[in-house]
C-alpha cells in the first residue's frame, strides 16, 4: 500500500505534522523505523542511535534523547541504517533498525469489562467520568455473550418457520449480565434511583418523507453525579451501558478504582483492545464505527496491533533533567476515513464501503463517536508528514 501526502483539505491549525522524533517498532517483524525531522538533525551522519538498558538513546545535534521501551524488547546495537525518505527527503531523515523480542510478540490486550466480568463473582459498576460508584455488589448467576449484532438477518436462513423471534428483544434475566460488542445488559436493581437519571432523547433524522420511519426515541441514561451519558434504558427494568463509559471492578472489600482515569487514554486502550478483540474473533479487519440510530460516524481498517510506538517533538528532543524519559508503548495502527468528509477521494471510499457492505457495526454514542474522532485526529497530527496518510486514508494509532 503506497504513502501519500496528506490532503490539501486536512491541514491546518490542527493537522500539524512537525515531529522531531518518530519510532515505530514492530515485534512481529523484529524490525523497526525510525523518523528524524531535520529541524533536529540534517544528515544521517549527525543521528547516533545506541541501546541502553531497556531504551533507545538517539543523539543529535539538538541533544540526546531516551526512549524507554516496553519489556521484552531491545534495540539491536549497530543495525540502525539509512534509508531513503522519497518524497519526504527534504523534510525528513528515515532510517531503518533491527530488534530482539523476548516473549510473545502477540501479548494480549485487556478487553476492559468484556475480560473483567465472570459470572458467580461479585463486581462494583463505577461512572468513568468522576469515579461514582453506580452500582454495588452485582453477582451475576449468568454472563453470556449476546450474538453478533447481525443476527436478526439471517434468522430466515436458519429457520423452517416464522421468525420467532421477531419484534422482540433479548433481554437478561435478573441476575444476567449480557454482553455486546460495546455494550454490557444487565437488570435494574434498588439503587439505580440514586446515582442515575433517565432522560428521553429522538435520536435519528428529523427532515425528509421518512423521518417518522427514522426518527426513534431513546431513553438515555446518565449519571446523576457528573451527567455523563452511559448507555440507555432498553426495556423498564433493563440498563444498557456502553464499555467507554464505565469502570468495573471486582468488589474487594474497600478497594477503590483510581481517582482519576485519564479519559483520553481510557477511551484509547478501551476502543483499540475491543476492535483488537472483535478482529480476532469475526476475522475481519474493517469497522464501521455508527451511533445508536445506525448512522455511520467513521470508518475504520485495522492495520496490525503488534506496533511500538513514540512520538517525540522537537522541543523536547534534548536532555530535560526535570522530566521522565519518554515512553514508546504499544498500540493499534489503523486506517481511517469519515462520511463526514467532503474531500473528493473520501467520499469514494465511503460509497464503495456503503455498496460493498464493508465493516462490522460498532455502536457507540453520539459524544463518544466524537470524542473518538477527535482522539484519533490528535493522533494524526502527531505522525510525520510522509506517515499521516496511506492511499486516500488518514493513518492513526491507539494506545493498548
Amino acid at each position: 500500500m503506497g504513502v501519500t501526502r496528506c490532503r490539501p483539505e486536512l491541514e491546518g491549525p490542527t493537522k500539524t505534522h512537525g515531529v522531531g522524533v518518530f519510532l515505530e517498532l514492530r515485534k512481529r517483524l523484529q524490525s523497526g523505523l525510525l523518523i528524524v525531522g531535520k529541524n533536529v538533525a540534517i544528515s544521517p551522519a549527525d543521528v547516533v542511535v545506541t541501546s541502553g538498558e531497556s531504551s533507545l538513546h538517539i543523539k543529535t545535534p539538538k541533544g540526546e534523547l531516551s526512549l524507554t521501551l516496553p519489556a521484552g524488547v531491545t534495540f539491536e546495537q549497530g543495525s540502525c541504517t539509512p534509508t531513503p525518505a522519497g518524497d519526504f527527503c527534504e523534510e525528513e531523515l528515515h532510517f531503518r533498525l533491527r530488534i530482539g523480542v523476548t516473549g510473545s510478540p502477540d501479548e494480549e490486550a485487556s478487553d476492559s469489562a468484556m475480560e473483567t466480568l465472570r459470572a458467580k463473582e461479585t463486581y462494583c459498576f463505577h461512572c468513568q467520568g468522576c469515579m461514582t460508584r453506580l452500582l454495588e455488589d452485582r453477582e451475576f448467576k449468568r454472563v453470556l455473550p449476546l450474538p453478533n449484532c447481525n443476527w436478526n438477518a439471517i434468522v430466515d436462513d436458519w429457520c423452517c418457520h416464522p421468525d420467532p423471534f421477531a419484534n422482540r428483544k433479548l433481554l437478561p434475566r435478573a441476575e444476567d449480565c449480557l454482553l455486546g460488542d460495546t455494550f454490557l445488559l444487565l437488570a435494574k436493581d434498588g439503587g439505580c434511583a440514586e446515582t442515575l437519571t433517565e432522560e428521553v432523547s429522538l435520536v435519528g433524522s428529523k427532515g425528509g418523507p421518512d423521518s417518522k420511519k427514522s426518527c426513534r426515541r431513546l431513553a438515555l441514561i446518565s449519571c446523576k453525579s457528573c451527567s455523563l451519558v452511559l448507555g440507555e434504558a432498553v426495556a423498564p427494568e433493563t440498563l444498557k451501558l456502553y464499555i467507554t463509559q464505565v469502570v468495573v471492578e471486582p468488589a474487594v472489600g474497600d478497594r477503590q478504582p483510581e481517582a482519576s482515569l485519564n479519559r483520553s487514554l481510557f477511551l484509547q486502550q478501551t476502543v483499540a483492545a475491543r476492535l483488537l478483540g472483535l478482529s480476532t474473533s469475526l476475522s475481519t479487519f474493517h469497522f464501521s464505527i455508527q451511533t445508536p440510530d445506525g448512522k455511520a460516524f467513521l470508518l475504520v481498517w485495522l492495520l496490525n496491533g503488534d506496533s511500538v510506538t513514540a512520538s517525540v517533538p522537537k522541543s523536547s528532543v534534548g536532555p530535560d533533567p526535570h522530566g521522565p524519559s519518554p515512553r514508546a508503548t504499544r498500540a493499534l495502527k489503523l486506517l481511517y476515513a469519515s462520511p463526514s468528509d467532503t474531500g473528493g477521494q473520501q467520499r469514494d471510499i465511503v460509497s464503495s464501503w456503503e455498496a460493498n457492505a464493508i465493516g462490522h457495526p460498532v455502536v457507540l454514542p453520539l459524544s463518544v463517536c466524537e470524542e473518538l474522532l477527535q482522539v484519533i485526529d490528535d493522533s494524526n497530527a502527531t505522525l510525520p508528514a510522509s506517515m499521516c496518510c496511506m492511499r486516500s486514508y488518514e493513518v492513526a494509532y491507539l494506545r493498548l
